[in-house]
């Protein structure tokens, strides 16, 4: 683990030696708050899970001990729903050739499935009336519009099936990713009347056109209502102040990755988030304290943790809409989002610096001179900011960038640098210290970056590093059995073209990559020191 200077508490007259003691104490924090919340119990607290109420019971139990007042709905709680809907019945299975796949990962039963069970032998390309249809879906018409909406088309096809005696359908190489057939499942739809289930990408190669000896296939495809909830968790410091200054870090995770947002290349492997985000919720905590022992009383401070991140901002969302406080009387909200690995290469990011005129001249003042910083203006980012952003709230985004571990089950606790976590603590301490003597800050909104609603259905199978910011993409990190692996792309590279489109920055390149389709072909350019590569690529 690296060193980091340390920054004194403001404000404070104490001695060298009781400030070294206050420094520990803070340090010895952070690394329980990390290692309980990123320990394997929690199963990686997965939004809607048992693990996930280990999470909030923890950190509500941490916000009543620090003297901070209940700010929930439900004391320190407040609940949402995530999704409203069917999953497959526990009685549901499917098993080609005596193999049992996964329901609920490696296949999906849809949710106009029928509640019945199909047997038979099938072979590849021979859809015979009463029996099993396997139903290849990569060249399907549809998938040429980017924007089309294949929930429909899956739903007719199987009527189809339906109508020419296909007892069940099993839907294998569509383009689709397992995240986006988990959101039909919430779909208001009438049950068919064969069973349809949908493969994933690495099961559908089960089915390969050299086996002509056909597949023996078994299976149930029940469903039964389902409700998945999330529970966001706020605390408060009532100083009996008009306006609010909100903090907020998400705690949810990918659990054992069943959400099918994982980076691992193996399965079942509870992912523990220590950095993400463990390190922004140990932060938030200990910023609490913080604050609540400190003489800053010219604003009330509300601590939020969120829920439901990784599944799409769903807590941050639900709080901004159903917020247990005037959001219009809020001056500003920081948020914590990766916070456990500050290097001396990488540095902080510090985003939404655009959101206020303020914000220039307070973070010149706030943010340590040794302190390597990169800042970005814009109010919306893959984080729970964006949710105050969109209801005129100032924001700042804090951030120590991407890595290997990101979204893997290698992403625990002894990886975390909790020196430069609390680095960053003191400069959110010093940031509100700054804000004490100024009005309510104004909003401005900004150009916001377009890389949430942009759809890709390919990827160059690379790691951005986020914080860099000189010309192109630098890679951060490269997926094994990729694009970019099997090309000879490395870590440390800058993608400066891809195909047609100049590579300048995390925009464009998004830009690029939504251009592209499943079987494209194209070139990448990435410099490597002062040298220029050129790699031809197929998606």
């Amino acid at each position: 683990m690296k060193q980091y200077l340390l920054l004194l508490p403001l404000g404070l007259t104490l001695g060298v030696n009781a400030q070294k003691k206050a420094d520990r104490k803070v340090l010895a924090s952070l690394q329980a708050h990390v290692a309980y919340l990123a320990d394997d119990k929690l199963e990686g607290r997965r939004t809607g899970t048992a693990g996930e109420k280990l999470a909030y019971t923890y950190i509500s139990e941490q916000m009543k001990a620090a003297g901070l007042t209940a700010k929930g709905e439900e004391g320190y709680l407040q609940t949402f729903v995530v999704r409203e809907g069917v999953t497959a019945a526990p009685s549901a299975f499917l098993k080609i050739n005596d193999k049992a796949l996964k329901i609920g990962s490696e296949a999906l039963v849809l949710p106009f499935s029928a509640n019945k069970n199909a047997k038979g032998e099938v072979i590849l390309h021979v859809n015979e009336p009463s029996n099993i249809w396997l139903v290849d879906a990569a060249d399907w018409d549809e998938y040429d519009n980017p924007h089309a909406d294949m929930f429909p088309v899956y739903q007719k096809k199987t009527q189809e099936a339906a109508k020419q005696g296909a007892t069940a359908v099993i839907f294998y190489n569509g383009k689709e990713k397992g995240t986006t057939v988990e959101k039909w499942m919430s779909e208001k739809t009438n049950a068919g009347s064969i069973p349809a289930i949908w493969l994933d990408a690495a099961t559908s190669k089960t089915f390969n056109d050299d086996d002509v000896d056909g597949y023996q296939i078994d299976l149930s495809a029940g469903l039964i209502p389902s409700k998945r909830t999330g529970t966001n968790v706020a605390g408060f410091i009532d100083n009996n102040a008009t306006e609010t200054i909100v903090f907020g870090a998400h705690y949810d995770h990918l659990g054992y990755g069943e959400d099918h947002n994982s980076l691992s290349t193996t399965n079942n492997e509870i992912h523990n988030g220590a950095d993400d985000n463990a390190s922004g919720t140990a932060a938030l905590l200990e910023l609490a304290k913080m604050l609540k022992a400190s003489k800053l009383k010219k604003y009330n401070y509300l601590f939020l943790a969120f829920s439901g991140e990784e599944l799409g901002l769903y807590g941050s969302k639900y709080y901004t809409e159903h917020s247990t406080i005037d959001l219009t009387n809020a001056n500003y909200m920081i948020n914590m989002d990766m916070v456990g690995r500050l290097s001396d290469t990488k540095g902080l990011e510090i985003g939404g610096v655009g959101t206020s005129p303020s914000w220039g001249a307070i973070l010149k003042s706030a943010v340590p001179s040794n302190l390597k910083v990169s800042y970005d203006s814009s109010g919306v980012g893959p984080s729970d900011h964006t949710s105050f952003y969109l209801k005129n709230i100032p924001v700042l985004f804090f951030f120590t960038g991407s890595h290997s571990d990101y979204h893997k089950p290698s992403d625990d606790a002894d990886k975390v640098n909790y020196e430069g976590q609390y680095t960053i603590i003191r400069t959110i301490y010093n940031i509100v210290d700054k804000t004490s003597n100024e009005p309510k800050l104004a909003f401005t909104k900004t150009k916001d970056k377009q890389t949430k609603s942009t759809r890709f259905s390919v990827s160059l199978g690379i790691m951005p590093d986020y914080t860099y910011d000189k010309g192109g993409v630098k890679v951060d990190g490269v997926s094994p059995g990729k694009v970019a692996e099997k090309a000879g792309i490395s870590v440390g590279d800058i993608v400066v073209q891809l195909g047609k489109f100049e590579i300048r920055d995390m925009d464009s390149y998004m830009e690029a990559l939504g251009s592209f389709k499943a079987g494209d072909k194209t070139n990448v350019k990435v410099k490597r020191g002062n040298e220029v590569k050129s790699y031809d690529i197929a998606f």
